[in-house]
């Protein structure tokens, strides 16, 4: 140790220089410290909110499934479930025009071929606003489902406004020629087997040659039958009435 004190006195004034650089590290220290202090507080100021917030959520009521809340009226908005109904029905209307007309079908058969996308993503739609409409205008309905069934609405009013502008976009793009020939030949016999000026013979075998040709083609619903057939009987001559024996 003795070298060292020796040292110590033959440079003494060396201290001088040094004292800055010994106070800006202490002033460094002091500033990280007083950093430190202050993120100590912020969190437990961040702490002290957070707990509060679990409290108030745990002391507010929340509707169970098993405890709806109470409905003081039939319906919260009559007059908005009339306007969501009349928007759904619309649509629906919509559809049910390709989905029962054949000629109409066979200009756009995307629209009745669950294999397209947005007819897959449309006819998804419909199931589910189906299922969440209410019984009517009076039926007792929380705000929640009547808010779920506007959503769904929505989604089904888009979803059929994209796939009918998909269908008439593509037409019968997507089909082969041969295809193509097909339909266009089922077109013209469905024509016949709705002519008036066509014999009742005629008008028979038009309709079930039309039947062959969009057979695996497009996808006739039972209700599209049920209405083409009763066109064309209602085109065909009653049967002539019995003769009575004189």
């Amino acid at each position: 140790m003795e070298p060292f004190f020796d040292f110590l006195r033959g440079y003494w004034w060396l201290v001088f220089p040094l004292i800055p650089a010994f106070g800006a590290v202490a002033s460094g220290w002091e500033r990280a410290s007083r950093r430190r202090h202050e993120r100590r507080l912020e969190i437990l100021k961040i702490k002290g909110e957070l707990k509060a917030a679990e409290t108030a959520a745990r002391a507010k009521p929340v509707a169970t499934a098993s405890e709806p809340r109470p409905i003081t009226r039939p319906s919260p908005l009559p007059d908005q479930l009339d306007r969501l109904f009349g928007t759904h029905d619309a649509v629906t209307a919509r559809w049910l025009e390709y989905e029962l007309d054949v000629a109409k079908l066979i200009d756009y058969p995307a629209m009745s071929d669950g294999r397209q996308p947005l007819t897959a993503a449309f006819l998804k739609s419909k199931k589910i606003a189906d299922g969440l409409r209410p019984a009517s205008a009076s039926a007792k309905v929380t705000p929640e489902q009547v808010a779920e069934y506007r959503a769904a609405v929505t989604d089904y009013e888009v979803a059929f406004e994209l796939a009918e502008r998909d269908a008439r976009r593509q037409s019968t793009s997507g089909l082969s020629e041969a295809e193509r020939k097909r339909l266009a030949t089922a077109k013209q016999l469905l024509s016949v087997a709705t002519d008036e000026a066509a014999t009742a013979a005629e008008r028979q075998s038009a309709y079930k040659r039309a039947r062959r040709e969009l057979d695996g083609l497009i996808s006739l619903s039972d209700e599209a039958i049920v209405v083409l057939e009763t066109k064309i009987a209602a085109e065909l001559p009653a049967p002539d009435a019995p003769r009575a024996d004189t």
